[in-house]
């Protein structure tokens, strides 16, 4: 194999392997997951924690989760933890049928959430804890979780 082959070969699998570490499941905390069961939270492009979120840009929100119980369908609550009052945080869009999730909700089954979190620009620069819950039709935490972030200019 030739010398610039390989080299090109190398840079290909780093890159891959960098995409991939980017892509590492966060730490979270489980706030009250009630119907549901969290398996896995990652928030794109996140590659440390707590997540540097940038004014202005927008970022992807995966959550694997399986249900415990069966429910039509879904709304997402996310907010914004200062001093330990949660400050609502507006989404695009709330309707988890609308984010991945084929509703009716069945029990047993497991579901990928994806939806975007938008970082406005006239947000202040501060460090905070970000809170997303997704609530069934009964009024309950299907699942709550938590990441600290800073967000920045």
């Amino acid at each position: 194999m030739p010398a610039g082959t390989m080299l090109a070969l190398t840079v290909a699998l780093l890159l891959a392997l960098g995409s991939v570490a980017r892509a590492e499941p966060l730490r979270f905390v489980d706030c009250g997951s009630k119907d549901g069961s969290i398996t896995e939270v990652n928030v794109s492009p996140c590659p440390t924690q707590p997540c540097q979120l940038q004014k202005g840009m927008s970022y992807s929100v995966n959550v694997t989760f399986s249900s415990k119980i069966e429910s039509q369908g879904s709304t997402a609550k996310v907010y914004g933890e200062m001093l330990h009052v949660d400050v609502p945080f507006p989404i695009p869009e709330p309707d988890g049928c609308k984010c991945g999730i084929q509703c009716p909700i069945e029990k047993g089954h497991s579901y990928s959430y994806l939806n975007k979190l938008p970082v406005k620009s006239e947000y202040p620069s501060i460090k905070l804890i970000v809170k997303w819950e997704l609530i069934d039709d009964q009024n309950e935490m299907m699942f709550c979780w938590k990441i600290p972030v800073q967000i920045t200019s």
